[in-house]
């Protein structure tokens, strides 16, 4: 079920994503009279899922779900035709139209991408506010549950003051900040430290299974038992929160691993647990593999409630909240180019963190949630938007370098010249999806 919810949620954020951008292509070709012969979702090779034509436009549905494009007539594309190409040009076709108009035609894709998001971010921001937590409210600090975080020398209980120079206020900015990072200052046992980190430290963190980083503290609160778990039959209800272990106090969940320590496996464990404000005990036993085979649950309000940190919503009006989507979307437009900056910049080994279809697949949450889903397509629209404008030839930024060359110079590059641009620049995406793909490849085959 999880499965069908995450896949179902991906195809209808990138089916979304995909019809609107080509939308921003097919409107302003229709304004300017421009034929457009093929409007698709996916990719029709061979064959097509389903088509009809309406006009002198084909609309229809591919079977390969890479993308989507409509083919404009007279214009050298992916499709490649040249023997349309050879005909004299026909005042319907791209090439015919004016230089200005070619390249609202060309930018119409991106310009309706970062528009969308826009819009996604004014509606959420009215729908949904803002929820954070202050770093301040965190009394015992962060759990560090990364390898590397530990290799680094981070530790359980150190607190976030600042990323490079920039002072952490809300736990948001932890991940906001750590693109650029280079240090990170903590304050452990009332006493300031500063955290170097290596250069390649995108590049290391791509390359660990655990990608958390600094997670809040939070009590073992029970979610689920699992039915292979020595504990199935004990009376556990999901929200139970265990807060001690054979009269140990456990306050954190972090600190389970070092309580179990001092039980033997296969003994019976006395714990007391918190339900519906009464407390009760129980009697868990602790596998032959040292685990108590139970899932622990996340209620930031319930958390909230008990004084283990503090939440903050901001509520916005529908004129303030404008002024709050335009800055999620400045601020996701930043943080995106910094990522592709450490991308191509080999030293950060950010380049090993790049993901193809999988890695999208994966951030949809495996429960369905409209405010999840809205903020996550509005974060692909901007990739789609910013990466569409590279100045790679087959992609729109590709189109867009030819047509700004040919204002400028006042000379228009050759058809000829086009073609073979247009093939490498086919080629070069090609590789790129290769490598994004295979990467999600590797990782789940050898991590």
């Amino acid at each position: 079920m999880e499965f069908v919810i995450k896949i179902s949620q991906f195809l209808l954020s990138l089916s979304l994503l995909i019809v609107l951008h080509e939308l921003g292509h097919f409107i302003p070709a229709k304004l300017f009279k421009t034929r457009v012969e093929k409007f698709y979702l996916f990719f029709d090779i061979k064959f097509s899922l389903f088509k009809k034509k309406i006009g002198e436009t084909v609309y229809g549905i591919g079977w390969l779900p890479l993308g989507g494009y409509v083919k404009i007539a007279g214009m050298i594309d992916e499709s490649m035709d040249k023997e349309q190409m050879e005909q004299p040009p026909q005042p319907w076709e791209f090439r015919s139209k004016p230089s200005w108009q070619r390249l609202i035609i060309m930018l119409g894709g991106v310009t309706v991408n970062f528009i969308l998001a826009y819009v996604i971010y004014v509606f959420a921001s009215f729908a949904y506010g803002d929820t954070d937590t202050p770093v301040s409210s965190l009394k015992d600090g962060y759990w560090i549950e990364s390898p590397l975080l530990k290799d680094l020398g981070l530790q359980t209980g150190d607190k976030v003051l600042k990323i490079n120079d920039q002072k952490i206020v809300n736990d948001s900015d932890i991940a906001a900040n750590l693109i650029k990072a280079n240090s990170i200052t903590v304050e452990r046992n009332n006493e300031e430290k500063v955290i170097a980190l290596p250069e390649d430290f995108l590049g290391q963190l791509s390359s660990r299974q655990t990608k958390t980083l600094f997670e809040p503290r939070i009590p073992f609160m029970v979610a689920e038992v699992a039915d292979s778990s020595v504990n199935k039959s004990v009376d556990l209800k999901e929200g139970d929160i265990i807060s001690a272990i054979n009269g140990q106090e456990l306050k954190y969940y972090d600190q389970v691993e070092s309580l179990k320590k001092n039980i033997t496996k296969g003994e019976d464990v006395q714990v007391v647990i918190l339900r519906d404000g009464q407390t009760l005990t129980r009697t868990l036993k602790l596998s032959d593999k040292g685990e108590f085979g139970i899932r622990p649950g996340y209620d930031g309000k319930r958390f909230s409630e008990m004084g283990y940190f503090d939440v903050i919503k901001k509520e916005y009006t529908f004129g303030e909240s404008f002024g709050a989507g335009w800055d999620k979307f400045t601020k996701t437009i930043s943080s995106y180019g910094d990522q592709l900056k450490a991308i191509f910049t080999p030293s950060t080994g950010a380049y090993k963190g790049v993901g193809g279809f999988k890695a999208i697949f994966d951030i949809f949450p495996s429960v369905w949630s409209w405010q999840a889903f809205w903020m996550l397509t509005a974060f692909l629209s901007i990739m789609l938007g910013v990466l569409n404008l590279l100045p790679i030839p087959a992609l729109d930024g590709g189109h867009v370098m030819f047509l700004l060359y040919e204002m400028i110079s006042g000379r228009k590059p050759s058809e000829k010249f086009l073609e073979k641009a247009q093939m490498v620049g086919f080629f070069i995406l090609i590789a790129l999806v290769l490598f994004a793909n295979g990467n999600d490849i590797f990782k789940a085959v050898f991590k």
